[in-house]
């Protein structure tokens, strides 16, 4: 068996060049130098030979992509976020896209893996990138330009190049109308609308969104503002935070609000109800790869939370 060796085998196998890196530029180096690379790999059971891709998907909007492109046959195996469509749910399970395990994704015998930029642990990556399988790891990039370099390079990986450009062009042309209606409709307020995006997991686990994430980038081509500025990324949720913010409407996932004990649960949370979106009980959810996961639903996403911040700033 023979691999050529690339720049990001030296970042997840060398201890030093992981020190001077952080998590994500390691990941997207490893995208960048992986999928310029060859991999050859022999010696494969005479079973998988008649299917000679079998494709591990980690990433709800990868997955969704590759079914939007036809090859779902290729798929034996997903992460957890892969919720879309249904059919996903009734693959094999690798675990969580952040706390994946090495033995959990090779016992399905891929001979291809793709993952985003936010998977993990490192050590797993280190070690899927050091194993014979060829391994793609493609941005987040949490813009629509993002999906369609995306699209892009999934049909590439698949070997449906001429399906990914017309999804790609379907996209486009869905963007384009749905960006327009935006941009026509009558303004969401008097004033922007300041929402308050709270990550809920668990009871115990409240996170609200800052600046540079998903949540921002949808408010951002909603026409709305987050009113969270003083920092980037997730951070726990603070009543003080909170309350000067002073949000008009609270956004969740539909998986947050039922997290949190529903619309009543996110009301009691420390300082919502001293703000006019707690005054107001404006709480408003969407699913979360459909809200967040910048896959091939983003035009209807985008369509979708317009609707839904519309609606209730009317009350």
């Amino acid at each position: 068996m023979r691999r050529l060796i690339s720049d990001t085998q030296h970042i997840f196998l060398n201890p030093g060049a992981k020190r001077k890196s952080s998590r994500r530029q390691a990941l997207k180096h490893i995208g960048q130098a992986l999928l310029g690379s060859s991999v050859l790999v022999t010696g494969l059971p005479t079973a998988l030979a008649s299917n000679p891709r079998r494709l591990v998907s980690v990433g709800g909007a990868l997955t969704e992509i590759i079914y939007a492109l036809e090859a779902a046959s290729d798929l034996v195996g997903v992460d957890t976020t892969s919720l879309y469509p249904d059919a996903a749910q009734k693959l094999p399970n690798v675990g969580y896209a952040r706390a994946l395990s090495v033995e959990g994704v090779l016992a399905l015998k891929p001979t291809q893996i793709v993952v985003t930029e936010d998977a993990g642990p490192p050590a797993v990556m280190r070690q899927l990138a050091a194993s014979n399988i060829p391994l793609s790891v493609l941005a987040a990039n949490h813009r629509f330009e993002g999906l369609l370099e995306r699209v892009k390079r999934l049909g590439e990986i698949t070997g449906r190049v001429a399906l990914a450009k017309t999804l790609a062009h379907n996209l486009q042309q869905d963007w384009t109308r749905v960006r327009a209606q935006i941009v026509s409709a009558p303004p969401l307020a008097q004033k922007t609308v300041r929402v308050l995006f709270i990550l809920a997991h668990t009871p115990n686990q409240i996170m609200v969104s800052g600046t540079q994430t998903n949540a921002q980038a949808m408010l951002d081509y909603v026409g709305a503002s987050n009113a969270i500025t003083e920092f980037s990324g997730y951070k726990p949720l603070t009543p003080e935070a909170v309350i000067a913010a002073q949000p008009d409407l609270v956004l969740l996932s539909e998986q947050g609000l039922r997290a949190a004990g529903g619309v009543p649960g996110i009301l009691r949370l420390p300082g919502i109800e001293q703000t006019p979106a707690g005054r107001h009980k404006r709480v408003i959810a969407l699913e979360a790869m459909f809200l967040l996961g910048f896959g091939p639903r983003l035009p209807a996403a985008l369509a979708s939370l317009h609707a839904a911040i519309t609606q209730a700033m009317r009350t």
